[in-house]
């Protein structure tokens, strides 16, 4: 049996910062991700937005995480030279019935810590983007875009010069409680089968995190919370976009709405819309994009953007958020330590969906509060190093 001082289950955006975080501060770190690459998951399925921290309900940890990261996620990207910008997001009501709907986040914004967001009319919005329709609309100057491969690269490259290892195409099989330590049983990619005995033991192996959990043994069933699966589809413009700001309309239940977002390039795509599995394990799902599904893709951009042409929408990609609700309700992250669960050195991440590449950075220093590590990223995220 190998004798390990920390492991990180998982290699998406959150598992990559929990491992700079450890690293960096001088815990000996090994990574062991399922996938044959960094990012496999959510963390490369997704919007690519830097959030405000504009929606979420206060002093919940989606609101705390949000506003701290995104200051620490824009200063790491300049740092490291991360592809990003600060484009600006329009929040958009497309008829009067929609205004109260706008002031609501507002007040929430401001309650937050958001205090940059502003009011706009139909007509200044208009001004900003001509193509656009709307009757009131909100402007967070806050929000942006981010290459994130380019940020998981970076944080990778991190906490391997600070001595961090990681492990490919390595599962899982078995977990368990020993006398004040954690136990793993791995099989590699060549199909070995090694224990590890670890330490401490973060689990941020996103969708497949309840399902990691459930291996431990001596870990109470009522601390693993049920999985929910809202798939995400995403469709892309073929020709160029007349925006260069982001677009969203309204939130929805279990989403911020089908919204129009940009890549670095300028591309724009749409999405994502909502669509619940019926599944009850990670392993079942089905990343591909039903084309029938741009039906309503049309319907809901035209709300904003009455100019788009038929058949301007391709598939694009699909992802999945980790939901910890069937969508009834806006639920929070569950970030369990020991004083949660009572099994020391053992720390589940569930629920870690939007906005939680914003918020990567400050929940990887929670973490390491919850581990009683001194966090020192701040200070050095500062000493620039290139990724080769």
């Amino acid at each position: 049996m190998d004798r390990v001082d920390c492991i990180v289950i998982g290699a998406g955006v959150i598992g990559l910062a929990i491992a700079r975080a450890m690293a960096m501060a001088g815990r000996d770190v090994i990574i062991i991700e399922a996938e044959n690459d960094i990012g496999s998951g959510t963390s490369s399925r997704n919007s690519e937005v830097i959030h405000a921290g504009i929606y979420y309900p206060p002093a919940s940890l989606k609101a705390r995480f949000c506003v701290e990261g995104r200051e620490r996620l824009y200063r790491y990207c300049e740092q490291h030279a991360i592809a990003h910008r600060r484009c600006g997001k329009l929040i958009v009501a497309t008829n009067s019935a929609q205004h109260a709907g706008l002031d609501r986040i507002a007040a929430r914004a401001q309650a937050n810590g958001v205090g940059d967001v502003q009011h706009l009319t139909g007509a200044q919005a208009q001004a900003m983007e001509p193509q656009l329709h709307c009757t009131a609309a909100l402007f967070s100057p806050s929000t942006g875009i981010i290459d994130s491969h380019g940020l998981m690269t970076q944080l990778l490259a991190d906490a391997e010069a600070a001595g961090a290892s990681i492990a490919f195409q390595s599962e899982i099989v078995a977990a368990r409680v020993g006398s004040g330590e954690l136990v793993l049983d791995v099989v590699t990619r060549d199909g070995e089968a090694v224990s590890l005995l670890a330490s401490l033991v973060i689990n941020a192996a996103g969708l497949a995190a309840p399902r990691i959990a459930r291996h431990f043994k001596g870990l109470p069933e009522r601390f693993v919370p049920t999985a929910f699966y809202s798939k995400g589809n995403y469709f892309s413009l073929a020709a160029k976009a007349p925006f260069s700001t982001l677009i969203y309309p309204l939130p929805e239940a279990g989403g911020l709405g089908v919204h129009l977002t940009l890549d670095m390039a300028g591309q724009a795509r749409f999405g994502p819309d909502v669509e619940w599995l019926a599944i009850a394990d990670d392993r079942e799902i089905d990343f591909s994009v039903d084309s029938h599904r741009a039906d309503g893709f049309y319907d809901s951009i035209r709300h904003y953007w009455p100019a788009l042409a038929d058949g301007a929408l391709q598939p694009s990609y699909a992802g999945v958020r980790p939901k910890l609700t069937d969508g009834k309700d806006d639920v929070d992250f569950c970030i369990q330590g020991p004083a949660t669960h009572g099994i020391p050195g053992l720390i589940n991440l569930f629920g870690i969906e939007s906005p939680g590449l914003t918020a990567s950075l400050a929940i990887a220093s929670h973490v390491c509060d919850l581990a009683g590590v001194v966090d020192i990223g701040p200070a050095r995220e500062g000493s620039r190093r290139e990724v080769k």
